[in-house]
């Protein structure tokens, strides 16, 4: 009698360790004031069981990349068994909300460290321009986050044939850094291309092709426009949009499909005009998060020019942190007087005459 060979089975499991480290750059000006090549480091931090830090180029590694800024990670000790370090890991620009930025975040492949000091990263992360004129400086200070995978172990286990192929795709997906999501970007490009568009605009002469589904999902103002009373001949002709600019319809529509605004190459007063545009679209369609952006920006532009219209705005749209942030102004030594010399305050005493007695009520008390 026959008796069948013995069969075993065995797997290779990566074990991998996970940590994430977040740079703030304060004073990002004064560090453009280094020559190409020059870096500064983060402080160190643990991960997978070693060390490392982050290493910031303000003008980038090289005089070819001077105009952008470089970002590597860095391992500052040695591995115990001699080996090199296997790491993969992204960097992120962070936007205010402490989320990754998509069209600013990259990713390495799985690279080796082979001793202290070495370093893997990105030469062009972001051009020193688009970071300038981007809404992710606030305050001369930026942020970036780097999430890090390192296999700190290769081990051999016995396992069934079952068990070893699902050991296998876990030590697999283990060695995979899953990027940031994606869906704004596509949702962007979606907007770009006019792909399957069913409905037109006619903004301030100028036309633009979106989707209902998409605007309906945003706003419930464009829910109940384009799915009641107009749904019929919505996607048959164009849409007359009264009292609008159209490059504000433009950023409105920018926000919709990718849940932000497009990095504005302007200066302070332009940036603060659109921002008001804006706000008004917002209320317009219900839009509360982006209501809040451009509450956020118009406080940070805040000053003797603009606290009378920004009040009258606030006042006109129920922006009530926008509205304390323009009285709390109004509190400062000498603004009141300044403001009140302002054609601004003319405009909010006739399109806002009971505010008055309300704003003199909170400055007595203070």
């Amino acid at each position: 009698m026959s008796t069948d060979p013995a069969s075993t089975t065995s797997a290779i499991v990566a074990t991998t360790a996970f940590g994430s480290h977040v740079l703030k750059i304060d004073g990002y000006s004064r560090t453009k004031g280094l020559a190409t090549g020059v870096h500064l480091r983060s402080c160190s931090f643990p991960v997978g069981g070693h060390s490392w830090h982050l290493a910031y180029l303000p003008n980038g590694d090289c005089a070819e990349r001077a105009d952008y800024i470089s970002l590597f990670l860095v391992l500052d000790d040695a591995c115990a068994a001699g080996g090199p370090v296997l790491a993969q890991f992204t960097i992120s620009l962070l936007d205010r909300a402490g989320k990754p930025v998509p069209s600013h975040t990259k990713t390495t492949k799985m690279n080796q460290f082979v001793s202290p000091g070495a370093h893997w990263g990105f030469t062009s992360f972001i051009k020193r321009d688009a970071l300038d004129k981007s809404r992710h400086l606030k305050d001369d200070c930026f942020s970036v986050r780097c999430d890090i995978s390192v296999v700190t172990e290769f081990r051999a286990e016995d396992a069934a044939s079952a068990a070893s192929g699902t050991a296998a795709v876990a030590a697999t997906a283990a060695l995979i850094v899953v990027p940031p999501p994606d869906l704004p970007r596509h949702l962007g490009n979606l907007l770009v291309s006019e792909q399957g568009a069913d409905v037109q605009f006619r903004v301030d002469g100028e036309d633009f092709a979106a989707h209902r589904c998409v605007l309906a999902v945003r706003s419930p103002v464009f829910q109940a426009e384009l799915f009641g009373a107009m749904k019929e001949g919505a996607g048959t002709h164009c849409v007359e949009i009264e009292d609008m600019r159209a490059d504000v319809f433009r950023n409105l529509l920018h926000f919709i499909y990718t849940d932000s605004l497009p990095e504005w190459k302007a200066g302070r007063e332009e940036e603060a005009l659109m921002a008001q545009h804006l706000l008004v679209a917002a209320d317009r369609y219900g839009m509360e998060r982006l209501k809040i952006i451009c509450e956020e920006t118009l406080c940070r532009h805040i000053d003797v020019s603009t606290a009378a219209t920004t009040l009258a705005l606030a006042e006109q749209h129920r922006c009530h942190g926008l509205k304390d942030a323009c009285v709390e102004f109004l509190k400062t030594p000498g603004a009141l007087n300044a403001v009140m010399a302002t054609d601004g305050f003319d405009h909010l005493t006739i399109s806002c005459p009971y505010l008055i007695k309300e704003l003199m009520s909170k400055l007595a008390a203070r």
